[in-house]
């Protein structure tokens, strides 16, 4: 008997469906642009950067697949992924309220193995923050793929990329904004948070934690029955813990490829993240890699958070349209393309002399981000058991953060003993690791209709 068809939802629900994601991504992208200036600010040198932002990937590791797992396992009153939702967001907030204040807690003439007490006290709030990120994140992907019929799918996704890419534009330019704009403080004593980014988190936790709310609030699930129904369900009771590990033996061939463009994509971005204000402030602004408090320093860090917003609101525009894109070419196409893009962007920011002029590598690298957040999750999802999407989107995430893990380990030796603690070259590095991304996405076949095992 032929299985019944999802309802296709209205552009309002899709909508509501990753509304949440906007408030997540808003929190995500203060970490993103302010994380490494906090970390310098509190003490850390520039080399030490990427190994407290191992905290990141380690916790997406270890949380991810395991929220996944369970999210497919839970139904109760309040739903099946909306539990998760709403536990992550709640952490999240917190850790947004609290990384910033880190200095009130720890003392930075106190210091533990030779780095101050204020600095491990940051680097623990960054990892509580980013394990809440991951907590929400990883079932707003799953929901997708759980409400939408699959010629949905594609706009399902691109909603949710738009929506995390007006998130991030928030989240990234709150700083700058609330310094020009209104006139919030930018200056503050050495070890000291300035007020602007401090507010910019409080600002962000309350948009993560109601957005999230009204995804709660707004979305119907389907009850176990129905949701059965339509995906012809038989194993969900049979599925274990310990079924984790066969599950990512048994990953479809798709999924293998797809991991490899994945891991090299995300290596360029967390080098990105780790490493451009320093090499603004170092190539751009002219400071030395130990200045971590001057004006011009807090100036550069303000800067990069516009950057990154620029490139988040090109992400934006093109999610609405690259399902559009990717109907008149192929999906393919589009993220070799964007991939290229991106790629050049970052590859371009060292020949820029006027920091005035980056937002132009910033569209490139706007492209591949938007790209990257949705047409490897459409490429993917139809090759995805239904009864276990949380749990496959989960082990999905090991592609995006062994990357991470790899260059956080190796990224500050890197800079240290090759750059000379001026890590412009690293970032361009990123760039290339885009192209090669760009290349291995040759291997994805197409038409994907109709294939049995890629």
């Amino acid at each position: 008997m032929t299985k019944p068809i999802k309802p296709r939802l209205s552009s309002s629900q899709i909508w509501f469906l990753s509304l949440g994601f906007l408030g997540i991504q808003g929190g995500f992208a203060l970490q993103n642009g302010n994380a490494s200036r906090i970390l310098q600010i509190f003490g850390a040198d520039v080399h030490q950067l990427s190994w407290f932002w191992l905290v990141a990937p380690i916790t997406g590791l270890l949380v991810q697949p395991i929220i996944g797992f369970f999210s497919d396992k839970t139904w109760n009153a309040l739903g099946r992924r909306k539990p998760y939702f709403l536990l992550g967001a709640v952490l999240a907030f917190l850790g947004l309220i609290f990384l910033p204040n880190a200095s009130v807690i720890g003392n930075t003439s106190s210091t533990l193995f030779g780095l101050s007490l204020v600095l491990w006290i940051g680097g623990l709030f960054l990892a509580f923050m980013d394990a809440s990120f991951n907590i929400a994140m990883e079932p707003f992907r799953a929901l997708v793929g759980d409400m939408l019929p699959d010629e949905q799918s594609t706009q399902g996704f691109g909603v949710q990329t738009g929506l995390i890419g007006i998130g991030a534009v928030i989240g990234s330019w709150l700083p700058y904004s609330l310094t020009n704009f209104f006139g919030v403080s930018n200056k503050a004593p050495e070890g000291i948070v300035p007020d602007n980014v401090v507010f910019s988190f409080y600002i962000g936790a309350v948009l993560l934690l109601g957005t999230v709310l009204l995804t709660i609030i707004k979305t119907k699930e389907y009850p176990p029955a129905e949701f059965e129904k339509y995906n012809d369900v038989k194993e969900q009771e049979e599925s274990k813990f310990s079924d984790i590990l066969k599950d990512f033996a048994k990953m479809p061939v798709r999924m293998q490829r797809l991991g490899w463009i994945q891991f090299f994509s995300w290596f360029g971005l967390f080098t990105m993240w780790v490493y451009t204000t320093s090499a603004i402030a170092t190539h751009h602004y002219g400071l030395s890699p130990d200045d971590n408090h001057s004006q011009a320093f807090n100036n550069a860090g303000d800067w990069v958070g516009i950057l990154f917003g620029i490139y988040n609101a090109v992400s934006a525009v093109y999610a609405f349209f690259i399902h559009r894109f990717a109907k008149a070419t192929s999906r393919k196409f589009v993220h070799i393309f964007s991939l290229v893009a991106g790629g050049i962007g970052l590859i371009s920011i060292y020949f820029f002399k006027d920091p005035q002029l980056l937002w132009i590598p910033m569209i490139g690298v706007g492209l591949a981000w938007g790209s990257i957040l949705s047409i490897p999750y459409t490429l993917l999802v139809d090759k995805l058991p239904k009864h276990k999407m949380g749990v496959y989107m989960g082990i999905f995430n090991f592609f995006i953060v062994i990357p991470q893990i790899i260059n956080g380990i190796i990224g500050g030796p890197i800079v240290k003993n090759i750059f000379g603690n001026y890590p412009i070259q690293y970032v361009m590095l990123g760039g290339f690791f885009f192209i090669i991304g760009a290349l291995l996405t040759l291997r994805i076949k197409e038409p994907l209709m109709g294939e049995n095992k890629v």
